[in-house]
């Protein structure tokens, strides 16, 4: 039996690949980013932070996370 690759993705312009069935938020979480600091565009559309959790990553999805970082 094969191992399944996962999904292939762009994050930031870089090839990536995750697990069959992770979320945005496993994602955005397994790249070292805090969900609820970040802003998300996949495929060219704004994802709501509420849908973290639900949205789950496809193949060929191309994303943009922009992190907020604190600072003055």
């Amino acid at each position: 039996m094969t191992q399944d690759p996962g999904k292939g993705v762009m994050i930031n312009g870089e090839h990536r690949r995750v697990a069959e069935g992770t979320s945005i938020a496993q994602m955005i979480a397994d790249i070292g980013l805090d969900p609820a600091k970040v802003a998300v565009e996949r495929n060219l559309e704004i994802v709501p932070r509420s849908t973290f959790g639900e949205v789950m990553v496809e193949d060929g999805d191309e994303f943009e996370i922009v992190h907020f970082v604190g600072g003055g």
